[in-house]
C-alpha cells in the first residue's frame, strides 16, 4: 500500500480491498475452527472421564 507525501495511506484498489477482506474473513474462520476443535476435544475428554468413573464405581 502506498503513502502520499503527508504520510496518509492511499486508497485501496478494489482488488486490494477484496484481498484484505478475504484475509480478515479467513483469519476469523480459522479462529472459529480452532475454538470448535478445542471444545470438541474437551468434550471427548469429559465424556471419557465420566465413563471411566462409571466403570470403576459401578457394580
Amino acid at each position: 500500500m502506498a503513502e502520499d507525501a503527508a504520510g496518509t495511506p492511499a486508497p485501496l484498489t478494489p482488488g486490494e480491498e477484496f484481498d484484505r477482506r478475504r484475509l480478515v474473513r479467513e483469519k476469523r474462520d480459522e479462529r472459529k475452527v480452532w475454538y470448535f476443535l478445542a471444545y470438541f476435544l474437551f468434550g471427548i475428554h469429559l465424556v471419557a472421564f465420566v465413563m471411566i468413573y462409571a466403570v470403576r464405581h459401578g457394580q
